[in-house]
């Protein structure tokens, strides 16, 4: 059975002494604390590596091809200038692995949002010049969304390539975090409450939600997104959001599920769990829902273990394993 997995990060050096140089320091201080580094230890390595490591690591787990994007935080942070080159070296990178490997990875493109012409036009290059097969965007861009008509430019573009955008989580903007995740424990907790362990997959639910109130797919239809985490929690609320937001409340053109079934599609990205996995098989089908492992920050054995148990039968594992990403990415 071929495997692709879509959720998988890298990074270049350069990228980790710049926009990444807190995720960089962080793995720098779990070298000196392995007892507490949660697999930080050699996690810059595994970003930098796109040759013999990563490949080595692939085969010793039974993955065939990773879709590559760049790791958060990625470009959406940055001021204009500075997005617009972080975007196109580190899609020069990519691309430049990707003809090195070009059975064992392909790539979804950074973009500098923050200056939605140059980011489609980046796009462009991306898709037509580079051969990749969409886009990652990491989250909100300094606070803005993408219902925000000021990055339509790049959606029309997106839907025009058929390019699916990687909607990748990120953390909250800071007064979301002061408001909603700082309270009664520690500075620690607190961070890991704000990101893994709730804020980034409620953060890109809410991304989505807004996409779709917005009427970013009434105006491109054709438009698809991708999610990792078994959905990041839309699947559970799917049908309460169609029974107190029906269309005589959004005058949407069609009901917010309709959206999430056919506009968006999900990967696991770490998220292991057999109950969330069925809610999610039941609310939006297998046609939706693609395999990936979150690789470097989540084992790649541990998530080829778990699309082998999962309880679905011998084709749509063939769907889930590769075929949907076949279909959606043209691989």
């Amino acid at each position: 059975m071929r495997t692709i997995t879509l959720e998988e990060h890298f990074a270049t050096p350069a990228y980790m002494d710049g926009p990444g140089r807190q995720l960089k320091a962080q793995a720098e201080r779990a070298r000196a604390h392995p007892e507490a580094a949660f697999g930080l230890t050699n996690l810059v390595d595994r970003l930098c590596d796109l040759d013999d490591l990563r490949i080595r690591d692939m085969d010793a787990a039974g993955i065939d091809a990773q879709v590559l994007s760049i790791t958060s935080p990625g470009t959406e942070q940055l001021p204009p200038a500075e997005a617009q080159a972080v975007a196109r070296e580190t899609n020069d990178a990519l691309a430049a692995a990707v003809r090195r490997h070009p059975t064992r990875f392909a790539g979804f493109a950074a973009l500098p949002m923050a200056v939605p012409d140059a980011a489609a036009a980046e796009l462009e290059r991306a898709i037509r010049q580079l051969g990749f097969r969409g886009a990652v965007i990491n989250g909100h861009i300094q606070g803005r969304y993408l219902d925000d008509p000021h990055f339509w430019p790049v959606l029309e573009c997106a839907q025009s390539l058929k390019a699916p955008i990687h909607l990748h989580p990120t953390q909250p903007p800071a007064p979301v975090v002061e408001t909603s995740y700082t309270g009664n424990f520690s500075a620690a907790l607190t961070a890991q409450l704000a990101i893994a362990g709730w804020g980034w997959h409620i953060e890109t639910a809410i991304h989505v939600i807004r996409a779709i109130l917005g009427g970013v797919f009434d105006r491109f239809p054709e438009l698809q997104l991708i999610v990792g985490h078994l959905g990041e929690g839309l699947p559970f609320m799917l049908q309460r959001m169609d029974a107190v937001m029906g269309q005589g409340v959004t005058r949407l053109q069609r009901p917010i599920g309709a959206y999430l079934r056919e506009n968006v599609h999900y990967t696991f990205s770490g998220f292991n769990y057999i109950p969330p996995f069925l809610n999610l098989l039941l609310e939006v089908g297998v046609e939706r829902i693609m395999f990936s492992a979150d690789y470097p920050y989540a084992s790649m054995e541990e998530a080829r273990a778990f699309l082998e148990r999962l309880p679905v039968s011998p084709a749509d594992r063939e769907r889930i394993a590769h075929g949907n990403a076949e279909r959606l990415l043209g691989l």
